[in-house]
């Protein structure tokens, strides 16, 4: 298989709880020497990478409503404001899961839109729809909502559910969403396998914390 600039397909991630300045600091240092699309920190370091990360070219992505997507909707946009403020250019958020489950799909995009129009032109929105706790039909409902609400990409997973991105639901997404929004596949993404499985898949972005090493193993 090969891909063209393939370092930009990846988020280089620590959303660890216990992840300190340094480590962001060394993430940053590693998102420029290899030149990923952007790295994904807790909303807390958005600062922080901001700073190691100007005039770089590499992004700067956080994460709303994190993990649960259980927030009311006013803190996920007021989230957003702040993270945005702080230099964010990426904003992934969790979607409402229990609201899709009852079927509030009004809930559900209403939540997205708020966040969409938070982000404004000042940031691209990625919604979580964590599909590991989602029936097929209900992923799919997922990404529609997703699509009319208008955000740019959906995304499988916050890594921090037990069950983690898969290839078919990666399709899945692809299929549902087209060319109207992009894909993130993310969580338990280890090694180069299964990175390429995934951008197989139809995946447009990957978010990892093993980036460097599924980069070194094509050397």
């Amino acid at each position: 298989m090969q891909v063209q600039n393939w370092n930009q397909y990846f988020d280089h991630t620590n959303l660890a709880q216990d992840a300190t300045k340094e480590e962001i600091i060394t993430l940053c240092k590693e998102a420029k020497q290899y030149q990923f699309a952007s790295v994904c920190v807790n909303p807390c370091r958005v600062g922080t990478a901001s700073q190691e990360l100007k005039n770089s070219g590499v992004e700067v992505c956080t994460v709303v409503g994190f993990p649960l997507g259980a927030n009311q909707t006013s803190i996920k946009v007021m989230e957003t404001k702040k993270a945005i403020k702080d230099g964010a250019t990426e904003i992934d958020m969790v979607m409402n899961i229990g609201a899709l489950k009852d079927g509030d799909y009004n809930k559900v995009k209403k939540d997205i839109k708020r966040v969409k129009k938070a982000c404004s032109k000042n940031a691209i929105l990625k919604v979580i729809l964590e599909t590991g706790m989602l029936e097929e039909k209900e992923i799919i409902k997922a990404c529609q909502l997703a699509v009319a609400a208008k955000a740019d990409f959906v995304k499988t997973s916050t890594g921090f559910y037990e069950k983690k991105a898969t290839v078919e639901a990666v399709k899945i997404m692809k299929d549902t969403v087209k060319d109207k929004a992009k894909v993130k596949a993310a969580g338990g993404i280890r090694d180069l396998k299964t990175a390429k499985e995934m951008i197989e898949a139809g995946a447009d972005r990957l978010g990892t914390s093993a980036t460097v090493n599924i980069v070194k193993e094509m050397e």
